[in-house]
């Protein structure tokens, strides 16, 4: 017999022991199974699902787990309580036992107490509650049912705001259209509470600084009725503070922008701009760029959203460790019908100079692995406006690991400089007003940088980048980037002979290297719902548009071969626009079923007939279709020949490198995930993957390798996508994610029709990566 039939025959034997725990239930003990409650009523209940769920939820002790009948945690328990229970056993227990919970542990009087409670918080007076426990001596087990006489609620007739003279009353009146309470509806103690708590956020806004929906109280009147109405009453209390029922405004606003924490007292050096006062021993912060981000203003009316808003903002310039808002009352007399508060803004900088290096383990979409050394300086506030620039070297060596190190191409020396400067602030010709951007101001972003790859074997390539552009955020799910300005230039040297031989047997490949020159604009947007860890169901969308070429063609010159060049540098022109929309469905105790739906589409049109390849698309791998190794889907059927189906000519050469150049302008993908822990640190995941990158190029000659139009796009795209499916491990710690999938392939778009179906389980693909896939 096989291990793996032992570790099946294993599972099976301790689930079936899993089941058999009433030889450790004691003698005077039943084990509770759970209780049920029945509702008697004369009448519809409204919302009969949701009072269920409150009245289920005050049931308790909840019982023991059952998994597929079974009780495997309450069995680890029994078995860990042995004399000598062994080292496996207390492990088993540790992480998944049970303690018993047995009828005695089932307090009916007080439940019954509770559920009486929630009835008359939801209008149900005079109900009436009893309970009974069911036994079962053969199982050793017992169950509770709880009946309950629901009797017709009380429902509201009209709702009343007390008259009084105070200008909180006429403030409290002005938005009781909001409210809250509808007519007929039944007595709801929660929905009484959300009420006052509606009022308070309001009358906080209009500048209540000290109300408290505590001073807020509802009288319910019966008297004129006899059939379960009533009239409901709103009003203060007696006794409320007098400075809690007038608004308060803004006397003052003190910035400091260069405070510590760790000293009590604070400069008295001051500048006065915009009707704030901005103290600082020395410049550190330009007032003039920090007033932008300062919402609080000089006679406004105290508003705690806006407060709010003003911290977020300074937070988002990158300059300070913490922003701490304080307001001081000013002395008001009982008689004020306003009171007066003076706003101090306290900022901590953080350093101003920050070297960093790190030591990596990387892991690429494309199978490529290796260390790599990372260098960054940062300084903040460059020039006392919140500026900062960041330079970055990066030095790696990375190798492919599906390749055994042996093929050409198979490793790869790079080498990266990187300059950021961020400006926190809009530098744009038209200037808009402190208002225009609520949430955020946008921060201008100039970027220059170079790489060098080199590809053993193989080739050296070499880029120089550039960009301007803005990124900001519309609110904390949506996030814009856009560079209007985005320039790339790509050099090819140092090819060797089978890197050659790649290019002239792929003419689709050679052109995508032609062109060294790409400029033009890009635009980014997100909206990120997954952010919200409550929500059952979550999505995000990340659009992406590539236009490059339109603004060169005008100032174009053509060459012979009868392009168009720009200072002698033949350029690229295309629009690109891909989507990637993710949907996560959360199930409760940490598992989620995750979804995601990829397009994209590339055209080259005027100056290029094929797109850039640092452009195009590729399929396969631990971020796409993970039973396909990556960049062997694709394009459309087309199948790489093997090495002893081919004759002596230059194919052969492309199938014994480690180059890959399965592209393609056209990508559709689907994945859905199934996620679940397993233990602390370690979860789990069944997957299923579907995509392929297509041409719609309809030259054969530049469709892909064998010239065959195989790889064109067209209507039976869904017959040729490779699917795949699998399972893997990932082990989270504190959102760093290391994920192990195996993948199987199901369908193979690069066989004959009719055989596509595969069932080749005796090869899997195994994908090591960092992080989540999607």
């Amino acid at each position: 017999m096989k291990i793996k039939d032992l570790s099946i025959l294993f599972i099976l034997i301790a689930l079936f022991q899993a089941c058999s725990v009433e030889k450790f239930i004691p003698d005077d003990e039943f084990l509770y199974t759970g209780a049920e409650i029945k509702i008697d009523s004369d009448t519809t209940i409204t919302d009969r699902p949701q009072l269920r769920t409150e009245l289920e939820n005050v049931l308790r002790p909840e019982p023991n787990t059952q998994v597929l009948g079974m009780r495997p945690g309450l069995y680890f328990h029994y078995k860990s309580q042995r004399e000598k229970p062994g080292f496996i056993n207390k492990f088993l227990n540790k992480k998944f036992g049970e303690a018993p919970v047995y009828l005695s542990d089932v307090d009916l009087k007080n439940t019954e107490d509770l559920l009486l409670n929630r009835l008359e918080n939801r209008g149900f007076f005079y109900s009436r509650v009893s309970s009974d426990a069911e036994t079962n001596e053969n199982s050793k087990t017992a169950s509770t049912s709880y009946t309950l006489t629901v009797p017709d609620p009380y429902t509201m007739e009209t709702y009343q705001l007390d008259s009084d003279t105070l200008l909180v009353y006429q403030d409290i009146k002005k938005d009781i259209d909001k409210t809250l309470m509808k007519e007929e509806m039944r007595f709801d103690l929660p929905k009484l509470k959300l009420e006052r708590e509606r009022i308070d956020i309001n009358l906080k806004k209009k500048g209540y600084y000290n109300f408290n929906p505590g001073f807020l109280i509802f009288e319910a009147d019966t008297n004129q009725y006899d059939q379960k109405k009533f009239d409901l009453f709103l009003r203060l209390k007696k006794d409320v503070p007098s400075k809690s029922v007038i608004p308060y405004q803004i006397s003052n606003v003190n910035v400091y922008p260069n405070y510590n924490i760790d000293e009590d007292s604070v400069t008295k050096n001051y500048k006065r701009y915009k009707d704030k006062n901005y103290f600082q021993e020395e410049l550190l912060f330009k007032p003039e760029y920090l007033d932008p981000y300062i919402l609080i203003e000089t006679g406004d009316t105290y508003d705690p959203e806006v407060s709010r808003n003003t911290s977020r903002r300074l937070g988002t310039i990158g300059s300070y460790k913490f922003v701490n808002i304080r307001y001081d009352e000013i002395d008001t007399l009982a008689t004020d019908s306003i009171g007066l508060l003076e706003a101090n803004i306290f900022l901590s900088p953080l350093k101003k100079r920050a070297i960093r290096a790190e030591l990596q383990a990387v892991t690429k979409s494309n199978s490529f692995a290796g260390p790599h050394l990372a260098l960054s300086f940062l300084n903040r506030n460059l020039f006392k406006g919140g500026e900062s620039l960041k330079i970055s070297a990066n030095l790696g060596y990375e190798f492919q690991m599906d390749s055994g190190g042996s093929l050409p191409g198979s490793s790869s020396l790079q080498l990266g400089l990187t300059n950021d400067l961020i400006i926190p602030r809009l530098l744009f010709p038209v200037k808009f007003s402190k208002d225009f951007f609520k949430y955020d101001i946008p921060k201008t972003k100039i970027s220059l940088g170079g790489d060098y790859l080199r590809r053993s074997q193989l080739f050296t390539l070499a880029s120089l980048n550039a960009s301007f552009g803005y990124l900001w955020n519309a609110n904390r799910y949506v996030s814009h980037e856009f560079n209007p300005i985005s320039l790339n230039y790509v050099s090819l040297t140092d090819v060797t002979t089978e890197f050659g031989k790649i290019l002239k047997a792929n003419p689709f490949l050679e052109s995508s290297f032609d062109q060294e020159f790409i400029a033009g604009l890009t635009y980014s947007f997100i909206y990120n719902g997954l952010i919200d860890g409550n929500k059952t169901n979550a999505f995000f969308l990340n659009a992406n548009v590539d236009i490059a070429g339109n603004s060169m063609s005008l100032l174009g010159k053509e060459a012979e071969d009868g392009k168009k060049e720009v200072f002698g540098l033949e350029y690229a022109q295309y629009a690109k626009l891909d989507l990637d929309l993710r949907y996560h469905l959360r199930l409760g105790n940490q598992q989620v079923i995750a979804t995601r739906l990829f397009a994209g589409y590339g055209r080259p049109y005027g100056n290029s007939e094929v797109m850039p390849f640092s452009k195009q698309y590729f399929s396969g791998g631990p971020y796409s279709v993970r039973a396909f190794r990556t960049r062997s889907l694709g394009p459309g059927t087309f199948n790489p020949a093997e090495p002893d189906q081919i004759p002596d000519n230059p194919e052969e050469e492309i199938s014994n490198t480690g180059f890959r150049d399965q592209t393609g302008n056209i990508r559709f993908e689907a994945n859905a995930e199934y996620r679940f822990p397993i233990i602390t640190y370690l979860n789990g995941a069944f997957f299923v993957d579907a995509g392929n990158v297509w041409t719609s190029n309809a030259k054969p000659e530049t469709t892909n390798l064998n010239g065959d139009g195989s790889g064109k796009f067209e209507s039976d795209f869904l017959n040729e996508l490779g699917i795949g499916a699998g399972a893997g491990l990932r082990i989270d710690i504190q959102s760093f994610v290391i994920r192990f999938d195996l993948a199987f392939p199901m369908h193979d778009p690069r066989k004959p029709i009719g055989d596509r179906w595969v069932n080749d389980f005796g090869n899997p693909v195994f994908n090591f990566a960092i992080g989540y896939p999607f």
